[in-house]
C-alpha cells in the first residue's frame, strides 16, 4: 500500500497497517510530501471474499466495495464508495480513480519478470560447496535466512520433482513445486519452478501461479586454484526484488561460512 496509495506524485503514504479479514481494521497515513498537510484513512472490513470482493466501512460510517472480475488474462477492479458530503463528489471520484490508476500501474510493473544475480567467492573446492548446499540438513541451515523452517522434499537428479517447503505460524505447509531442469555435479544446477504449495496442496495452474510458473533458479560453481565462485541467478518479479536483495547475500554468506569452517 505504501508504494501505490497516492493520487499524485506530490502525495505519499509513509505508513500503513492492514488486517484483511472480516472485522479486521486498516489504517493508512496519507500526507503531502512537503509535510504541509495529511490525514489518516481508517476503516473496518465487513466482507472479504478472496479474489472476488472486499467491503469495508470507514470511520465516519461511509461504505466502500471493491470487486475483482476475471476477464481472460486481465482483471477488472471496480471500486464503489459513498462520497463525503463535505467535499465535491466529482473531486472525490477523480482522486479515488487516480489512486486506482496508480494501483494498476504498480501491479502491472511489479509483475514483470526480472533476473537477479548474486555471487560470492568461497575458499574451498567446488565439490565441497556443491555438497554443502544440497545436503538436507545443511540446506536447512543456509536457507533459514529465507524461512526458519525451510527444507526440501524430493531429489536433485535431473528431471526429478522437488518441493521447497516451510511451515507457517498456523502449522500450514507452503512453498514451491519445482523440477530439476539440469544438474551437472560441482558445475551447474537449474531449478524450474512449476507452481505453489498452499496448505499442503500442490497448485500448478491458475492465477496464483501465473507469476511463478517457468521461473528459473540457477546455481553456477566456478573453481580456480582451490577457490569457488558461487553464482546465483534468480527469476522473480519486482515485488520480491528488495526482499531478495536483502536475503540472498545473507544466504550466500552463510554457505561461505559453513564451507570454510568445516573440516
Amino acid at each position: 500500500m505504501t508504494r501505490w496509495n497516492n493520487a499524485s506524485e506530490d502525495w505519499h503514504t509513509p505508513r500503513a497497517e492492514n488486517d484483511l479479514q472480516v472485522g479486521g481494521k486498516f489504517s493508512s497515513r496519507m500526507e503531502a510530501k512537503d509535510g504541509s498537510m495529511g490525514f489518516d484513512f481508517n476503516g473496518t472490513y465487513t466482507d472479504v471474499q478472496e479474489h472476488k470482493r472486499i467491503a469495508y466501512t470507514l470511520e465516519d460510517g461511509r461504505k466502500v466495495e471493491i470487486r475483482f472480475e476475471s476477464e481472460g488474462e486481465e482483471t477488472r477492479v471496480t471500486e464503489s464508495f459513498e462520497a463525503d458530503p463535505s467535499h465535491s463528489a466529482e473531486m472525490q471520484q477523480t482522486g479515488w480513480q487516480a489512486i486506482l490508476d496508480n494501483f494498476k500501474k504498480y501491479v502491472e510493473e511489479s509483475s514483470k519478470p526480472v533476473t537477479l544475480h548474486y555471487d560470492i567467492s568461497i575458499a574451498t573446492p567446488a565439490d565441497k560447496v556443491y555438497r554443502t548446499m544440497l545436503d538436507p540438513e545443511q540446506y536447512k541451515a543456509w536457507t533459514a535466512v529465507f524461512h526458519p523452517t525451510s527444507h526440501y522434499k524430493g531429489s536433485w537428479e535431473k528431471g526429478a520433482k522437488i518441493l521447497f517447503l516451510g511451515i507457517d505460524e498456523d502449522g500450514k505447509v507452503g512453498g514451491m513445486v519445482s523440477r530439476i531442469k539440469e544438474n551437472i555435479p560441482n558445475q551447474f544446477i537449474s531449478i524450474e519452478h512449476l507452481g505453489l504449495v498452499q496448505n499442503g496442496n500442490e497448485i500448478t495452474s491458475g492465477p496464483e501461479v501465473a507469476g511463478w510458473a517457468g521461473a528459473l533458479e540457477n546455481y553456477t560453481f566456478t573453481e580456480a586454484e582451490g577457490e569457488t565462485v558461487l553464482a546465483v541467478d534468480v527469476d522473480t518479479n519486482q515485488e520480491y526484488e528488495a526482499y531478495f536483495a536483502e536475503t540472498w547475500p545473507k544466504a550466500l554468506q552463510k554457505i561461505k561460512e559453513m564451507c570454510e569452517t568445516e573440516s
